[in-house]
């Protein structure tokens, strides 16, 4: 109840802020170009009838190095932190398959949907920026991503020559609780005059975190056992740069090594029969150590090569044409006592063409066609799966146009998904047909009233079709369902925003119907171990996120924001839906080079829980940050930076997380230099 009060009051106040502070009711502001890179058309802030966000380099720079964890503060986003190797985004209560993650518009072509401990191989910190998308342009790059979808964009493939015929950054972090070490550092080099080379990577090593008042098997430890994470990438990218656009290839090598936290070997022996789990508890005596060989660990590598191309005025009635393909060899090793357990193998493919097309009676927009198609592999003692080939075919659109004070914008995706399973049971063979449309109402000087509607349908994976196996990272025996159809939902998401030259704001709530939700069904249980079945049924998802910022005078900025979102299926409760909260922050500009944050916000408990789970404590978080800017030498910058993270050192646990149990990173500090040349 304190939650819903809070909320109404923070929309209340949305609503009668810009008669108490706005100063020039009478003028309508110029609104600044939203630059999203994965977008084909360009498009002002006043186009979008959604909340797209962009986080840019300089906040990926001393925030999450997994993607999960980059992006966990950003509104309506959580993560299903697993230890500190592994996360994903959790957009609006939706995670998995439903929150698509793309490396510059283009497929991961990893194997972080099977499970939470599967990294997503994208690197933040080597990021351009990283893009949470909504609306119509989301059936752009994949269909059933109802709550957004994620782009990193990288560097590797150089777009345009070095103005001095090189540039570059350096970056060093250290992040007081885990010991974290991180380099990074890339450079683009001009070869000649149209040719430029472009060399990046980074390094990271982190000892396994602190968390307050931990207690683990009865004895008080200062550090979660088993979260440890080391990893390096590096990227080679090679372009030729003229008149009209660019064509480049690029090389990347990425390999991570992580523990595994929270494994039990009471589970390690538990078989099914019929709907039963037996055999459970033959292990219940042995226990891992602070040495975090003795726990398991992922030995992950992965090489890709991209080939990119984009051509101005390619031919008569188009004004840009945009391709990419690439591929990637994936294998993960788990690894327990020295010994693998069980490995993961990935062989991928992915292309796309984009055509933005001159408009027609007004009407801008881009068409294209997609082709992708993966080959999994699973051996060993957890191979939930048997070898499998995914195929998918997409045609895809996107039109808008400007009527007076309406903008309209429409998409439209069509899917077509091929898997064969190398066992006797059926393979899949199915289409979907997925749509939206998205009206953008300037009513009145500064505000705009935004109404989001579609109808998406998503195709099932093979995992949920044909899982038959022990997944101890979440503690379950899946067993999938090769009978599974088409997963639909219609979902409605109203905005009001409103922008001034000292008041923000915008408000947002949304709604989803799902018929045929497919999810992993809870059908016996012994302790924390379960048997889940991939079924389907009807679910909703609704939820509230606003946001109101005030400039309180040319240095400081005072802002308040709040989410909160309710998930069901078939009226029960939905699992790891992550708890709604509310707080306020300062921005600070000193001068031109001192800057300063100050945030704190209330998570709040989670009671309304699934079966077999548990309910998790709400929390207190308070952050604090100082950076200074200058200048080192003639147009070389630098810059230093220093973060306090839960000052309070309070006890963290994330509801959205399959390890809800285990608390996350206590107080800490990180201290950064970036240089620029």
């Amino acid at each position: 109840m304190f939650l819903h009060k809070n909320l109404i009051t923070l929309s209340i106040f949305a609503v009668i802020a810009p008669s108490v502070f706005a100063d020039e009711q009478g003028q309508t502001q110029q609104l600044e170009t939203i630059k999203l890179q994965a977008h084909p058309l360009v498009q002002s802030a006043a186009d979008f009838a959604v909340a797209d966000q962009v986080i840019d380099h300089k906040k990926l720079a001393q925030g999450g190095v997994t993607i999960g964890d980059a992006l966990a503060g950003e509104l309506g986003v959580s993560s299903n932190q697993y230890g500190s190797g592994s996360s994903r985004p959790v957009i609006r209560g939706q995670e998995g398959a439903r929150v698509k993650v793309l490396e510059h518009a283009s497929e991961t072509a990893d194997v972080s949907t099977l499970s939470p401990d599967h990294a997503v191989t994208v690197d933040p910190i080597l990021a351009k920026q990283v893009e949470i998308i909504r609306g119509p342009s989301t059936l752009l790059y994949s269909a059933g991503t109802v709550g957004g979808l994620v782009n990193v964009t990288d560097n590797k493939i150089p777009t345009q020559m070095p103005e001095k015929g090189y540039e570059g950054q350096v970056g060093l972090r250290y992040n007081s609780g885990s010991d974290e070490k991180l380099a990074s550092a890339g450079t683009t080099v001009a070869l000649g005059s149209q040719v430029a080379l472009r060399v990046e990577g980074s390094k990271r090593d982190a000892n396994s975190y602190i968390a307050p008042d931990y207690v683990h098997e009865g004895e008080k430890e200062r550090r979660v056992d088993n979260t440890f994470a080391k990893g390096e990438a590096v990227n080679v990218g090679l372009s030729w740069i003229h008149d009209r656009g660019f064509s480049g290839i690029s090389y990347s090598n990425r390999q991570d090594q992580y523990g595994l936290p929270g494994h039990s070997h009471e589970y390690e022996d538990c078989e099914v029969s019929g709907n039963a789990l037996i055999g459970c508890g033959l292990h219940a005596g042995h226990s891992h150590h602070d040495d975090h060989e003795a726990g398991p660990w992922v030995d992950l590598k992965t090489e890709r090569y991209d080939i990119r191309t984009e051509l101005n005025d390619p031919f008569a009635g188009f004004e840009k044409l945009r391709a990419h393909a690439s591929y990637t060899d994936y294998k993960h090793d788990e690894i327990e006592e020295n010994s693998v357990e069980t490995t993961f193998k990935s062989k991928a493919y992915d292309a796309r063409l984009e055509l933005v097309h001159s408009p027609i009676a007004e009407w801008e927009g881009v068409i294209g066609g997609q082709y992708s198609q993966q080959k999994l592999n699973i051996s060993g003692t957890e191979a939930l799966l048997d070898p499998n080939k995914t195929q998918k075919w997409s045609l895809f659109g996107l039109e808008h146009k400007q009527f007076n004070d309406l903008h309209v914008e429409l998409g439209a995706r069509l899917e077509q998904q091929k898997i064969d399973i190398d066992t006797n049971k059926k393979d899949f063979d199915d289409y979907g047909f997925s749509y939206s449309g998205a009206l953008n109402w300037a009513f009145a000087p500064s505000y705009k009233l935004s109404l989001v509607g579609s109808h998406q349908e998503r195709l099932p994976l093979a995992q949920e079709l044909y899982a038959d196996g022990k997944h101890l990272a979440t503690n379950t025996y899946e067993r999938g369902n090769e009978n599974l159809n088409p997963e639909k939902s219609n979902n409605l998401e109203l905005g009001l925003h409103y922008e001034q030259d000292k008041l923000d704001y915008h408000v947002h709530v949304y709604h989803n119907w799902f018929d045929n939700f497919i999810y992993a069904d809870t059908t016996a249980s012994y302790k924390d171990f379960r048997l889940v079945d991939y079924k389907q049924d009807k679910a909703k998802f609704y939820g509230v996120e606003a946001e109101a910022s005030y400039a309180l005078s040319d240095t400081y900025k005072l802002g308040v924001f709040g989410d909160y979102v309710r998930g069901k299926i078939d009226s029960e409760n939905a699992p790891r839906v992550p708890a709604g909260r509310l707080g306020t922050k300062v921005d600070a500009s000193f001068d031109d080079h001192w800057s300063g944050l100050a945030e704190y916000y209330h998570v709040f408990n989670q009671d309304k829980i699934a079966s077999y789970e548990r309910e998790t404590d709400g929390y207190n978080m308070l952050n604090l940050g100082l950076s200074y800017a200058g200048q080192y030498a003639k147009q070389n910058d630098y810059r230093v930076y220093f973060k306090a993270n839960n000052l309070l050192d309070e006890q963290v646990y994330s509801h959205a997380s399959f390890l809800s149990n285990i608390p996350q990173v206590g107080r800490n500090f990180t201290v950064g230099l970036e240089f620029g040349f």
